[in-house]
């Protein structure tokens, strides 16, 4: 049997970690970067790095799988753009795109799921919206086998608030009604596998927790594992916030994952931020 091998666009954080599990499996894996240091931590860990733009698109015949992170701007999806026509005419056994549950806009705090209307209420949300439209485009007019994963707030190693909480930078900004749903990095990894075992064409898929939360209730419990002082509250009217955080705070909802239950048969390494917590804070102590 040939070797199954996956070209990822954009290997960033949540590729990484479905590069680590297929190479375990014995995959080739081959990841696009704009860094000589990050391809160099890419190699490391057993995927062939390859600077983008590609100088040679030879990879796009030797891949049996596709995956892209890589985000899009006002140009539109930077891979389409460079490589749309090049994608459509060859044959692959699986693609998978992340996108974001921000193309949801607000709902003031209540569910969507798979099926609701998308209204990004963020430019961030907007583009990846246009970008699921064009992929979705592939798939509907080349048989491209699309598969559109909409992540929730990511978190994992390198990601969690514990360091701040330490250093006394940590703020529990409160906006009355404010919920945000969130995904481990590794129950990302769980359910591309997962499809990536079970492709399903045109499937797509809410990646999210079993426990939407406000925001402050995760520094709250992050305090509380390392037995520190909770951080005081602050409005949001009176915190200073970037542009970029306050935008977070620009949508209030609770994202659905049966789905990703039911059809992909995901079950969660960890199902809540709490859980998700203690094992970063054990994996930091060890």
């Amino acid at each position: 049997m040939a070797q199954h091998s996956l070209l990822s666009f954009g290997h960033g954080y949540s590729a990484t970690r479905v590069g680590r599990a297929l190479v375990a499996r014995g995959w080739q894996v081959f990841g696009t970067t704009r860094s000589e240091e990050r391809a160099a931590a890419m190699a490391a860990e057993g995927v062939t790095p390859l600077i983008w733009p590609l100088a040679d698109l030879s990879v796009l015949d030797r891949a049996t799988h596709l995956l892209v992170s890589a985000g899009p701007d006002e140009a539109g999806d930077p891979v389409l753009n460079a490589l749309g026509p090049e994608i459509a005419r060859r044959r692959f056994a699986w693609a998978g795109y992340l996108s974001t549950t921000g193309v949801y806009g607000d709902r003031a705090g209540g569910w969507v799921d798979e099926t609701s209307v998308r209204r990004p209420a963020t430019r961030r949300g907007a583009l990846r919206a246009a970008a699921e439209d064009a992929w979705l485009a592939l798939f509907l007019e080349h048989g491209l086998p699309l598969h559109i994963f909409r992540l929730a707030g990511i978190y994992g190693p390198g990601r969690g608030p514990f360091e701040k909480v330490r250093r006394g930078t940590a703020r529990r900004i409160v906006k009355p009604g404010q919920v945000f749903s969130r995904i481990h990095v590794e129950d990302i990894a769980r359910a591309v596998l997962a499809s990536i075992d079970h492709p399903e064409p045109g499937g797509i898929y809410n990646i999210c927790d079993d426990d939407p939360a406000p925001p402050e209730a995760v520094i709250e419990e992050a305090a509380r594992l390392l037995h520190l002082p909770v951080p005081e509250a602050v409005p949001i009217e009176a915190a200073e916030m970037s542009p970029m955080a306050r935008s977070f705070y620009a949508e209030s909802k609770r994202v659905s994952n049966a789905r990703m239950k039911t059809e992909l048969g995901v079950t969660l390494a960890y199902p809540d931020y709490r859980a998700g917590l203690r094992a970063l804070l054990a994996e930091e102590e060890a």
